[in-house]
């Protein structure tokens, strides 16, 4: 039978946070403590600081009940996002929702070099290939307020979740949402100043091996890039020549080890130069770029 902590004499804040950290750290999640917080401030309806302010205060049984289930679902390793449904990315609160990629952390390296290119041009137009929930086609729009950004997912629920979520970042106005398999939408010519995607790059042997909250929760599609993880990369390396502007850059994320291959496919199939590629915090190199 499955140990686990003692229950508190007393059900208060503190207490429960305690006990549901020591939990899910029996249920060998890392991030337990940060988890209970979330849920617990969800299932209040108050944020993480008010959580703090209110330590002492008792749960009330219904209030018990309701945290009691969303704990449960985190320790079928359910993710936190989809639990609360929300999930903040570059400091923008996003609506999430089952079948569509949750944003990551990794990925605002990809915006901070989009916002870095696109802050030297005059009005910039950039183009997002497979928006999901439209995190980074928002980001770029609220940091660059004179960029116009056309976003494009073959997902029509994700384009819907993706322009609710522009709307409530005050930036729908700045984004064009098509419904497109990577470029077949997008009206053909040398339009964009910049073209950006996090595209599926997981070998399909590794789909397997990959953390429960991803390979149970998250879309395949968005996930596996083929046998070798650069199936849809090598699509838009060698589409993209087509719809850049001259001097225009392309930005792809890419997983763990595949920035020098990518670099090799930006020069041999996308004909482009100045190639390189930007580490991400952890120091992977997580987007390379290049230009036409």
């Amino acid at each position: 039978m499955e140990e686990r902590p003692p229950k508190p004499d007393r059900w208060t804040v503190k207490a429960i946070l305690e006990w549901t950290a020591d939990y899910f750290r029996e249920k060998g999640m890392s991030s337990g403590r940060l988890d209970a917080e979330i849920l617990l401030a969800h299932a209040l309806e108050l944020d993480r600081l008010r959580l703090y302010l209110n330590l002492d205060r008792p749960l009330q049984p219904e209030e018990r009940q309701r945290y009691r289930e969303l704990v449960r679902r985190r320790a079928q390793r359910e993710p936190v996002a989809l639990i609360t449904g929300r999930k903040e990315f570059w400091s923008i609160p996003f609506h999430v929702l089952p079948g569509v990629l949750i944003p990551r952390p990794d990925t605002e390296t990809l915006v901070e070099a989009v916002n870095g290119d696109a802050r030297g041009r005059t009005t910039a137009e950039v183009l997002e290939i497979g928006t999901g929930t439209g995190a980074v086609a928002v980001a770029v729009a609220k940091e660059i307020p004179d960029c116009r950004v056309t976003a494009t997912d073959l997902d029509i629920g994700a384009l819907g979740l993706a322009a609710r979520n522009a709307v409530e970042a005050g930036v729908r106005e700045s984004i064009s949402f098509i419904a497109s398999d990577l470029f077949e939408a997008v009206r053909p010519g040398p339009h964009f100043d910049v073209i950006c995607s996090n595209p599926p790059y997981i070998p399909t042997g590794d789909i397997a091996g990959l953390q429960p909250e991803v390979r149970l929760f998250e879309p395949l599609r968005a996930l596996d890039g083929g046998p070798d993880g650069l199936d849809v990369i090598r699509r838009i390396v060698q589409q993209a020549g087509a719809f850049l502007k001259e001097g225009g850059r392309l930005f792809l994320e890419v997983g763990d080890g595949q920035a020098g291959t990518v670099a090799a496919l930006f020069e041999s199939l996308g004909g482009l130069h100045d190639v390189r590629s930007i580490p991400d915090l952890a120091g992977i190199h997580r987007v390379v770029g290049g230009k036409l």
